[in-house]
């Protein structure tokens, strides 16, 4: 826009602050901001000035005007007040704090509200003159505690909150007061104030504070959160939870779903929410309260809440549903940190639960089952004795019963409980795999859109859960078609196969070279989709189809499924298939998720079929080895730990056609092992997996280097469990010392820890090996070297190593 238009503007914007129309002045408002947004303060030299006009003037209209500017300023961008300009003596936010504390005791109560909400967003920054005044704010924060307008209240709630997580020192004086106003404000008449103090709790106990502090407050405080976990009149979960589970759902019913790309490693674990309650709400809040708090003061906190929590159970009648919904709620929510205290009742918990997942209310039932959900490691390890496995069994059934529940809300439940209590019992569902399928396909068949995906995760959960159990012929025959009718039926382009490729996927790991029978229309359906996707991204009309990376995702991974159970049986799929120039596509492309499932798919083809990557093996190297050396590792970090575990698979199978990139390859890895804390385990490991792979292929590359990287490598070594993996690394390590035996010495306390981290060696050839590296620097280092080298490790390494009789 040209300079003389913006002046204009900006002319007009200013004795527009005024208007007696509200609307007018939020509008202009808004303007200001953006165009503070675009060029700072510098950029309006008349501005500053003009909001101060306007705070002093007395004028409600003005003062309203400023202030609605201000305040979006102050949240949209508040450190652009926190800066020097040049002109004035003080910054901004200087000049205008003590107008604003001044607001605090307004007798309009926009200006109050306005003028809290701007100084809390600096809570955060916490500029110079915030600092000094601290203690003027606290004050009005007193003063405004019990304001008449409950959005100034919320705002006082708010501020409490932020300063508990960020500036804890400033309320230690006050505390007590604070906790006490917290408390009488967690039962506020309006919810959403309630609401504001409730976050209070979880983030008191995260500040680590002393806790003596909240302990005295806890038989009054723990049945505040007990009464605001009751579902109110309103919730819009008691008008849902009366839906029919054979209506349709809209498409506003389906929430967006993200696919979590493949990842080979050790801590990738996604942080799953269990709660069955989506929209953040008091109750919702007061039970994760409840939760922190048990894990923070354990069972401490039974002594107050069982006492109401049996009362609330045991009020069978139907105007009292509510509070026994909520007593159920509880005892989920303290499952985890109250285990000990709960531990000798539990199993009478669990019966008094179970004939609750046949009550009349929808939403009884769907509690029900999530409580039942949070018990599911005592459930199971019960089932060693008689009456341990019956009470599995029991609530087995009945969880299976409320999957074919006729309402949505309890479907849901029931099912992500399922998937839970599956995950827990692993193998010990087998027994009972008929009936289990049975009634999944039969939700299958008559679940609606949203909660058929929460069907396709308990299959998939299952087929992890059981494993090759589930590759039986009767089993297959209940499982299988009505997948592939799916299958079928879905097209291309429809997102609803996004969850099925999943459950592909995990079902064909599980059934492993069972899986044969169904695996070419699979695999071929996933590369037209990826080539159909690749067309897309640069012709979507000629695709047919807009696209969307998380098809090829989908597709990468359930092809490194059918790698993975199919083994070698993949071979002629892929030599008859384009899937090769694919996958280097997909390893260059410019999103990252792509990148991490392609470069995990290309590990496992390494390990299954590495003669049909052979003709581009070069290229899929150089673009692997790109991804461990890019200047922003930290942000791709799930991507350099696939594509380096795929450079170590290559490279025990290709041996020395690896070579043209082995001093690269160490070239990357030794400052990923050097700066070992700052990233995440799993790409520590497997860097030092695949340094350990490289160096036993083409030792006589890797050996006169070793000096560089011998002791965070070896460090890096003793951490990883022992299995394959590492046995491939300790190879090796036995073949560089074989080439380069002084390159070690001055790590050998380092190598002697990664030797004694091993529980045992099964492979004999590579104890035998690992016992002659040791034998020789024994018979290397005379003169009491060797001895000194021994007596600087600790007795435990010292008494692993003797094993090797050094």
């Amino acid at each position: 826009m040209a300079p003389v238009n913006q002046q204009y503007i900006k002319s007009e914007l200013l004795p527009c602050l005024g208007a007696a129309d509200r609307h007018i002045r939020s509008t202009v408002g808004t303007i200001i901001s953006v165009v503070v947004q675009l060029e700072g303060v510098l950029g309006w030299p008349e501005l500053l000035q003009a909001l101060v006009n306007c705070l002093d003037s007395n004028d409600i209209n003005l003062m309203e005007g400023a202030m609605d500017a201000l305040s979006k300023i102050c949240e949209d961008i508040p450190q652009v007040l926190d800066s020097d300009v040049s002109g004035l003596a003080e910054r901004p936010i200087s000049i205008l704090l003590p107008r604003l504390y001044k607001f605090f005791q307004s007798p309009h109560a926009s200006l109050r509200k306005l003028s809290l909400g701007s100084v809390n967003q600096y809570i955060m920054l916490m500029p110079t003159a915030l600092y000094v005044s601290v203690e003027q704010y606290l004050q009005g924060l007193f003063v405004l505690a019990h304001d008449p307008a409950s959005e100034v209240r919320k705002l006082v709630c708010a501020a409490f909150v932020q300063l508990i997580e960020v500036r804890t020192s400033f309320l230690e004086p006050h505390l007590r007061n604070v906790v006490e106003y917290m408390l009488q404000v967690n039962k506020d008449t309006d919810e959403e104030v309630a609401l504001e103090a409730c976050e209070f709790w979880s983030a008191y106990c995260d500040a680590q504070l002393p806790l003596g502090n909240l302990r005295e407050f806890l038989p009054r405080l723990v049945p505040v959160l007990l009464s605001n976990m009751v579902y109110a009149d309103d919730d819009e979960s008691i008008v849902d939870a009366e839906e029919d589970g054979s209506l349709p759902d809209r498409d506003q019913d389906l929430k967006p779903r993200f696919h979590s790309s493949r990842f080979h490693g050790s801590d990738n674990a996604e942080d799953d929410d269990d709660d069955i309650v989506n929209v953040w709400n008091l109750r919702k809040c007061s039970a994760a309260a409840l939760d922190i708090l048990s894990n923070v003061f354990g069972d401490e906190i039974l002594p107050t809440l069982m006492p109401i929590v049996q009362v609330n159970l045991s009020n069978t009648d139907d105007t009292t549903w509510k509070d026994r919904e909520a007593a159920v709620l509880a005892l989920g929510a303290i499952a985890e940190g109250c285990i000990h205290g709960l531990y000798p009742h539990l199993s009478e918990i669990v019966t008094f639960l179970i004939p609750l997942l046949d009550d009349k209310f929808p939403l009884i039932r769907s509690i029900s089952c999530w409580t039942l959900s949070r018990f599911s490691k005592f459930i199971v390890q019960g089932i060693g004795h008689q009456k341990g496995y019956e009470q599995f069994d029991k609530v087995l059934m009945g969880l299976l019963r409320r999957i074919l529940d006729p309402n949505k809300r309890v479907q849901e439940a029931a099912c992500s409980a399922f998937a839970t209590l599956e995950e827990e019992a692993a193998d010990k569902l087998a027994p009972r795999l008929e009936i289990i399928l049975q009634h999944l396909m039969c939700a299958f068949g008559k679940y609606q859109r949203r909660n058929l995906r929460i069907v396709y995760d308990a299959i998939g959960t299952l087929a992890d859960a059981v494993g090759e159990e589930l590759n039986q012929p009767n089993y297959l025959d209940i499982l299988m078609p009505p997948l592939i009718a799916k299958w079928q039926q879905l097209s291309n382009s429809d997102k609803d196969i996004f969850p099925l490729l999943e459950c592909f996927t995990s079902v064909a790991q599980a059934l492993g070279t069972g899986f044969s029978q169904f695996a070419e229309p699979v695999f071929q359906r996933c590369i037209s989709i990826i080539q159909t996707q690749e067309l897309a991204k640069v012709d979507s009309v000629s695709a047919g189809v807009q696209y969307d990376k998380e098809f090829v995702v989908c597709c990468l991974d359930l092809l490194s499924g059918l790698a993975e159970g199919l083994g070698s049986g993949i071979e002629s799929l892929v030599s008859h298939s384009k899937l090769r120039d694919l996958l280097l596509q997909c390893c260059m492309d410019y999103a990252s998720d792509v990148r991490q499932s392609a470069f995990a798919l290309l590990g496992d083809l390494a390990k299954v079929c590495p003669v049909h990557l052979q003709p581009r093996l070069s290229e899929f190297l150089d673009v692997a080895v790109k991804q461990l050396s890019t200047p922003n590792l930290r942000d791709t970090l799930s991507v350099a730990n696939n594509a380096c575990w795929a450079i170590g698979e290559l490279a025990v199978k290709v041996r020395q056609e690896i070579a043209p990139v082995v001093l690269t390859v160490i070239s990357c890895l030794v400052p990923i092992l050097q700066h070992a804390k700052e990233l995440n385990k799993s790409l520590i490991e497997n860097s030092a997996i695949t340094l350990g792979r490289v160096a036993w292929v083409c030792p006589e590359i890797v050996a006169p280097h070793m000096e560089h990287f011998m002791e965070p490598w070896c460090s890096a070594l003793s951490m990883i469990r022992d299995d394959v993996e590492k046995e491939d690394a300790f190879r090796g390590l036995c073949a560089m010392v074989k080439v380069n035996p002084s390159g070690a010495l001055g790590s050998l306390v380092f190598m002697c820890k990664a030797i004694a981290s091993w529980h045992e060696i099964r492979s004999e050839d590579l104890h035998n090996d690992v016992s002659q590296v040791l034998h020789g620097y024994k018979q290397m280092l005379i003169n009491g070297v060797w001895d000194q080298c021994m007596s600087a490790l600790e007795p435990p390494v010292k008494d692993k190593l003797s094993k090797y009789l050094v």
